[in-house]
């Protein structure tokens, strides 16, 4: 298993869209199912974003399988995020997704901190963050309206010293 992290395309719109129109993609998440056309505008808000929001196209072994992003915020401070297909869940693909976009913030970004933030009930992206050695800093109420109302947010983070 091959996999690495590229700038996301235009032309990976219609791999994207092979796990954003299902819902269990977007079950703890405030967007989606996405029709063709919404994931089409995200893929095209991914490609043109401004410096300090990098989206990347996870690719195993050549294929996009899922996408990666990392948020600039300030100075000193990251942001990560991550989704794979369903159908490659559990095979540790999110994990060395986030790894490497760890690896990018503090070795390419100079970052003193970078955060990430699940769906309390996101029991394997909870385990993705602590895998990479980030702690439970809390829970944060109230942060997101998705389908079945308003959820709240566990937070991870990492030092770079850590």
């Amino acid at each position: 298993m091959t996999l690495k992290l590229r700038p996301l395309a235009l032309d990976d719109t219609t791999a994207v869209h092979g796990w954003a129109c299902l819902p269990e993609s977007c079950r703890y998440q405030a967007w989606g199912p996405n029709t063709y056309e919404q994931t089409q505008a995200y893929v095209r808000a991914a490609a043109a974003a401004p410096p300090d929001r990098l989206v990347f196209g996870v690719l195993l072994d050549g294929d996009v399988v899922g996408s990666a992003e990392l948020k600039l915020h300030g100075p000193s401070t990251g942001e990560i995020a991550y989704g794979v297909h369903p159908r490659l869940w559990g095979q540790g693909i999110a994990t060395a997704a986030a790894r490497e976009l760890l690896r990018m913030g503090f070795s390419e970004h100079g970052r003193h901190r970078i955060f990430g933030t699940c769906d309390p009930r996101n029991l394997a992206s909870a385990a993705v963050l602590r895998k990479i050695g980030m702690r439970y800093e809390g829970r944060m109420r109230g942060t997101a309206y998705i389908r079945d109302g308003w959820r709240d947010s566990d937070l991870y983070a990492i030092l770079a010293n850590e």
